[in-house]
């Protein structure tokens, strides 16, 4: 209040800030930084530009500081710098005496890196190094190629004008590639790989390479699985535990020796120790690899006697929705079921053999795993096992977590096409009137149990059935559907807009055919 009784406002006393037109709670930051193992911080607004940390820690780096926020907050609110000190220093009243903070430099935002092992590798890193530059307005040329934007003077504004920059000199749009990739993956390397993608997709290149990443967006299958074991179907019974059964018919197995060619395989495939997480903030589900194939374990707690007891453990396991746990990468399991009158026979057993008649059960959560990824599992396994090999992985062949970014480059006008074609004028709420055995409510809840439904035909009908395909140049598949719909005409009588969908395998490309994963699509025939 000035001499006149007049009250000017000279701004807010909290610690709220509006930086970039993003309004920030600074407390916010600082309750999100204690979380980490610190004792004290305090986060300040600094050069119109920035937010600075100061923290007070010996625990912790800022390396690990910085991906501790980038789990936990927007980017827009993740610190630029770090700066750590033994002991903030207080005021007489024991509260951070933000006065008495050590100013910052300038030169610590760029963080360069005098470490030439570090530097851009080859003139495509190069080039995005001096893209950099010109959107920091830094001289500097030592950037490393693993720092964070956001660590080198980098903010949300900046980094829009980068994605621009990136625009204008690759020459792509935002359909090809979204600035959301580039925000996941913040450094010069990870850029140079995201941009090589998209020149070759560009130039229409005919193989797909891999990327070298352990995190980024999920796959449109794996985004399709998880929706829908989250909301259509039941908790309580899992149904997309995808088990194999392998019973020893003649002589024993290792145990030792075969866990070591597991293990091998999931070093290889990263899928099969690949977690999926939904990321609430902006509603994407995001793909991990972790490392928990290092202490992967081979489960034996379970014994039969008959085969109706060994149904039935299939079963429960088939059914059991606590098998896996996708937020952690539990997505492969493997159990020796021991025939009791075996175990018996040999009560010194130490586990270490698995015998004639017992049973390797072998599971895969579906969102890691197709029909078409056995035969590949298969082959694998028996060949880490036959070689006793310690480790078969490729560091260049191409991962699941690749197709699931290089899938995202793909231009999609021509499917989005085939779907309005396919589907237009369809009448979605029209129920096919046919015959059941039952009567089923609509809201009846969805089992995700299948009934599978096998008719034979002697070979005279057979060989018809061959010939007039042969003959009409159309494949048994076709064949097979158009027969299919004839019959459903049949029973709808006199319904003549039917819609059915099919699976398709999906590996269209050579690269694609010896990655398990879960690659499979749905296609719609009417």
């Amino acid at each position: 209040m000035d001499n006149n009784g007049l009250l000017h406002y000279q701004g807010r006393k909290d610690h709220q800030i509006k930086l970039h037109g993003q309004r920030i709670e600074l407390g916010e930051i600082e309750r999100c930084l204690l979380k980490a193992p610190i004792s004290a911080c305090v986060v300040m607004k600094w050069n119109d530009d920035h937010l600075v940390a100061y923290v007070q820690t010996s625990k912790i780096d800022e390396v690990q500081l910085r991906q501790h926020c980038q789990s936990h907050l927007p980017p827009y609110m993740i610190p630029s710098i770090f700066i750590i000190l033994d002991k903030l220093p207080l005021n007489p009243n024991g509260k951070i005496d933000r006065k008495q903070l050590p100013s910052l430099n300038f030169s610590l935002l760029t963080s360069t890196s005098s470490d030439k092992s570090d530097s851009p590798l080859n003139q495509f890193e190069e080039r995005i190094l001096t893209i950099w530059c010109q959107v920091l307005h830094s001289n500097e040329n030592h950037i490393s190629r693993t720092t964070s934007f956001f660590s080198v003077g980098g903010h949300s504004l900046l980094f829009i004008e980068l994605y621009h920059q990136y625009q204008s000199v690759f020459n792509f749009d935002t359909h090809i590639l979204s600035i959301a990739p580039f925000l996941q993956q913040p450094t010069i390397f990870q850029h140079s790989q995201l941009l090589q993608t998209v020149i070759m997709n560009n130039t229409k290149a005919t193989q797909w390479y891999t990327l070298h990443i352990s995190e980024g967006i999920a796959s449109f299958a794996q985004e399709r699985i998880f929706l829908d074991e989250q909301v259509r179907f039941s908790s309580d019974i899992a149904i997309y535990n995808e088990l194999h059964t392998l019973q020893v018919v003649q002589g024993s197995l290792s145990f030792n020796r075969l866990l070591q060619a597991l293990r091998c395989i999931l070093n290889k495939h990263k899928i099969l120790r690949t977690s999926l997480i939904f990321n609430n903030d902006n509603n994407s589900l995001k793909q991990c690899i972790t490392d928990i194939h290092k202490t992967f374990t081979i489960a034996m707690n379970q014994t039969f006697g008959n085969e109706n007891e060994l149904r039935d453990i299939i079963y429960q396991t088939t059914i059991n929705p606590n098998l896996f746990d996708l937020s952690n990468g539990r997505v492969f399991h493997a159990e020796i079921l021991k025939h009791q009158i075996a175990l018996n026979e040999n009560e010194n057993n130490n586990n270490e053999c698995i015998s004639n008649s017992d049973v390797l059960l072998i599971a895969f959560h579906h969102a890691a795993f197709d029909r078409a990824s056995r035969s590949i599992f298969l082959k694998d396994l028996c060949s880490a096992y036959n070689t006793n090999a310690i480790s078969i992985e490729d560091d260049e062949s191409l991962q699941y977590i690749d197709y699931s970014v290089h899938e995202r480059l793909i231009d999609m006008t021509t499917s989005r096409e085939f779907w309005n074609l396919q589907l237009e004028e369809y009448n979605f709420d029209s129920r096919l009137l046919l015959p059941v055995d039952r009567h089923r409510l609509s809201n009846d809840h969805r089992s995700g149990s299948a009934c599978i439904t096998q008719i034979s035909f002697d070979n005279k009908i057979l060989q018809s059935f061959l010939d007039y395909a042969s003959t009409h140049h159309v494949t048994p598949f076709q064949l097979g559907l158009s027969i299919l719909y004839a019959f459903l005409f049949k029973l709808n009588h006199g319904e003549n807009d039917l819609c059915i969908s099919c699976l398709n395998a999906n590996r269209y490309k050579t690269e694609l055919q010896n990655i398990i994963g879960m690659f499979v699509s749905t296609l719609p025939y009417r």
